[in-house]
């Protein structure tokens, strides 16, 4: 068993219940899965991310998922992956800079879907991985996923700090124990445009799709 990653105990906001845990991809989610099995917390992952592109990178990151989630035999739902509606309800927003409007419609549109199947499908709380990277602003996340749940009387979003008490940390030691396939870029087509320029403006090459893996580089 793998040592703990957090020190102190936590509980769900709403007691007695099975929490929904959206997922945006394995590296960020594994520390947070491992912490919620040690601790008893029932759970079932929830990937709904139509803003991954191309298609090949939404299905490397959904397949990781799937890998750890059957490891520890947690419930995968896959949700549908409406591109076209992400598109659709970015328009206008191409050019806007990471944690910016567009990264705002971004979590509305998945953790409004992730508060309905929750409503629809008895969870009383919802929560994300994705406010564990440092990359994200916390608090654009968490007011998206309050922002959605309110429209529910009966569900809650879980704003816990995924990143205290070492949570972080474990997040990196994680994937590379699992060797989680490791993503360069946030996800969706413009931050790719966006990540690859300045990876070439500072003397780089652009990202390779589907090579990188925490340990070891997929040369086939």
């Amino acid at each position: 068993m793998a040592k703990k990653s957090y020190e102190e105990p936590f509980e769900l906001p709403v007691k007695g219940t099975k929490l929904l845990l959206h997922s945006c991809c394995a590296p960020c989610s594994g520390g947070i899965m491992e912490k919620l099995h040690e601790e008893g917390i029932e759970y079932d992952v929830f990937f709904y991310n139509p803003n991954i592109h191309p298609l090949n990178e939404y299905e490397i990151r959904k397949q990781e998922n799937i890998r750890y989630c059957d490891e520890l035999g947690i419930k995968f739902i896959d949700a549908d992956y409406d591109k076209d509606n992400w598109f659709a309800r970015v328009k206008g927003m191409e050019w806007e800079p990471e944690r910016g409007a567009r990264c705002t419609a971004c979590f509305d549109m998945r953790f409004e879907r992730t508060a309905l199947y929750a409503q629809e499908n008895g969870y009383k709380v919802i929560s994300s991985t994705l406010g564990i990277s440092r990359w994200k602003n916390m608090e654009q996340i968490n007011g998206s996923g309050v922002t959605a749940a309110a429209k529910y009387n009966d569900v809650t979003y879980w704003t816990y700090n995924w990143r205290k008490q070492g949570g972080s940390s474990r997040m990196y030691e994680l994937a590379k124990e699992q060797e989680f396939y490791k993503q360069e870029y946030c996800g969706c087509i413009y931050s790719l445009r966006d990540t690859n320029r300045w990876r070439v403006k500072r003397g780089d090459s652009k990202i390779d799709l589907g090579k990188e893996y925490y340990g070891f580089k997929n040369t086939e």
